[in-house]
């Protein structure tokens, strides 16, 4: 292994490994809370409990993580979230493990997961940079593993609830947040060697450049917090195609957290009767999606943006929940699963090509920032309210509801003409007007780098 390669190498392992161990805890949790609660509306409570610390990690942890290092904050996650979630199973098999205990350890697990992936994120640029290796090239990579990941992890967690129990997956998974750690701690130093990057757009991430700790973002000292926060807000409903994007997000993440969480794993346990059929569902999306990224990969230049975001939503988010509702043969569910993956698989690089367009590059940062927090702001309630319409009505009920809200969001871009701005040229910026007067530079805002 090249030594300026190094970091990098071991970085992407790390997530691998970490990544791995989560998508079989997507499995393996909600199957352990129904299996000892035998109610939705619980295993609803727990996905909340997961997700809202989680959020609230990656929104708000950015200044802790800029104070006290991101590898630092990176490998302390990871190992410390190990004996946490070993205590589930630990505690469950002792007898002592009641749902209040359960639910605050998941909520630990889940503050710790949201530093540690936060940190992972912000090492990232920082290793490829020191790495030489093409971005493109890099993030490429990056995202195979991520989908290799739910490849291996949701099926493979199938199989040995079916022969270990829900709680060894549990155990596993805090294995692999173990042996995250310690591979970011043995291979990727806290401050990643300087190599010129290869010439690939733009030059190395601003992260680099900063002189702190683990190579950490420069701090925005001379910009008040809060009047950032406001020019980033303004900016995102100014623009009407990244504030509707931004709303349209909120509810699709809102049901896809509903549909992950509790009704794919109430469907398995009361229809298909079997944890197996979980992890095949989640397979089966997840290789319509690495197929679809491949064929969107080799066409994106000749396809119109508009009309492949707008068909790819429609055929990849409402069907999933019809299907759970109404289908009754599990190869159909299947089927409609892996052609979900294929409709959504270039909803991500199209929305990652307009917020790069549209969003101008000094106010990225506050506004990325903000949209994120906003979008994945209805994750923690899907679950939860998911589990709740679940023991109220039924399943079938729970599943329509959602899918109706999730078509009433996906028909949307077919009946505004701001969303035909997707085929359109960028916005250009406005030219800023001159001032000759003598200027306060210790007065200027800091571009916050990512």
């Amino acid at each position: 292994m090249s030594r300026r390669r190094g970091p990098l190498t071991g970085l992407l392992a790390a997530e691998l490994i970490s990544l791995t161990g989560t998508r079989m805890s997507m499995v393996a949790l909600p199957w352990f809370t129904l299996a000892t609660t035998g109610s939705a509306a619980r295993a609803g409570v727990v996905a909340f409990a997961e997700m809202l610390p989680y959020v609230l990690a990656c929104g708000l942890g950015g200044p802790l993580l800029d104070r006290l290092g991101h590898r630092r904050v990176s490998v302390v996650a990871d190992v410390a979230s190990a004996p946490v979630l070993l205590a589930v199973p630990v505690l469950h098999h002792a007898g002592r493990l009641d749902f209040g205990l359960l639910v605050t350890l998941i909520a630990l697990v889940g503050m710790l997961r949201g530093f540690g992936e936060t940190a992972k994120r912000v090492l990232f640029p920082e290793a490829v940079a020191a790495s030489g290796m093409a971005l493109t090239r890099a993030t490429a990579l990056h995202d195979g593993l991520g989908r290799l990941a739910t490849l291996l992890g949701a099926p493979l967690a199938g199989v040995l609830i079916l022969a270990l129990e829900a709680p060894a997956v549990l155990a596993l998974d805090a294995v692999s947040f173990l042996l995250a750690g310690l591979v970011v701690a043995a291979l990727v130093p806290a401050r990643p060697r300087r190599v010129p990057p290869a010439v690939d757009g733009p030059t190395a991430p601003d992260a680099v450049r900063d002189g702190s700790p683990d190579g950490g973002r420069p701090s925005a000292r001379r910009a008040g917090y809060l009047a950032a926060l406001g020019e980033g807000l303004r900016f995102l409903f100014r623009d009407p195609l990244v504030g509707s994007v931004t709303v349209l997000l909120l509810v699709t993440n809102l049901a896809d957290a509903a549909y992950s969480s509790v009704l794919a794993p109430v469907w398995a346990r009361e229809v298909a009767g079997s944890p197996a059929a979980l992890g095949a569902l989640s397979a089966a999306f997840a290789v319509g999606a690495v197929l679809g990224n491949v064929v969107f990969t080799a066409l994106a230049p000749r396809v119109p943006r508009f009309a492949t975001f707008a068909v790819g939503f429609l055929v990849g988010g409402a069907p999933r929940f019809l299907a759970l509702a109404l289908v009754d043969r599990l190869w159909a569910v299947y089927l409609i699963s892996f052609v979900a993956g294929l409709g959504l698989a270039a909803i991500n690089p199209i929305l990652g090509a307009i917020t790069y367009e549209r969003i101008p590059e000094a106010l990225r940062a506050r506004v990325l920032g903000l949209g994120h927090a906003i979008s994945w702001g209805g994750i923690p309630l899907g679950g939860l309210l998911a589990g709740y319409c679940a023991d109220l009505a039924s399943p079938a009920v729970a599943a329509l509801v959602f899918g109706g809200a999730y078509l009433a969001v996906t028909v949307w871009p077919l009946l505004s003409p701001t969303w035909r701005r997707l085929d359109g040229p960028p916005p250009t910026p406005a030219p800023q007007a001159v001032d000759d007067r003598p200027r306060d530079r210790s007065a200027g805002v800091e571009r916050v780098g990512q």
